[in-house]
């Protein structure tokens, strides 16, 4: 069984209510329930963390490096802005996959920068929250290389 975690940054936790022009109507437990029940049958063992503190991501991302197999990462603005997260994934020698919700490279400039991309094995961006499925269906594929 590959055991992935899922790390949601700054206000993933108000999907539902925020910007559902972007973000759509579905909330971050409606996601999990999605990715539990795609795992379900595929010997993937799923842990989520979600997070509004910088911090608490790194310390979860530093741990994963023990105990998983492999990261699904939607960092939120943090995206654009941390480079201690960038650090944290660096460390990694599992595979990352960068995942948003929406399209970064359709809205403002300063979305459009990542500092994750270059450490990331895979970006998954704009397809909303059938983007968490295909990261996991991803994830697998790199877990089999």
């Amino acid at each position: 069984m590959k055991k992935i975690i899922i790390l949601n940054g700054p206000n993933l936790n108000l999907l539902g209510e925020r910007e559902k022009s972007q973000y759509g109507s579905f909330t971050l437990k409606d996601i999990e329930n999605i990715c539990v029940e795609f795992a379900k049958n595929k010997e993937i063992k799923l842990s989520f963390f979600q997070s509004n503190i910088e911090g608490e991501l790194i310390e979860k991302i530093q741990k994963s490096r023990n105990d998983q197999d492999g990261l699904i990462i939607n960092a939120g603005g943090y995206t654009h802005t941390s480079v201690a997260i960038h650090d944290a994934l660096k460390i990694l020698k599992i595979p990352i996959i960068e995942l948003h919700i929406s399209n970064i490279y359709n809205r403002e400039d300063f979305r459009q920068k990542s500092l994750i991309s270059k450490v990331a094995n895979g970006i998954i961006c704009g397809f909303g929250a059938e983007g968490y499925i295909m990261a996991l269906d991803s994830m697998k594929k790199f877990l089999k290389e």
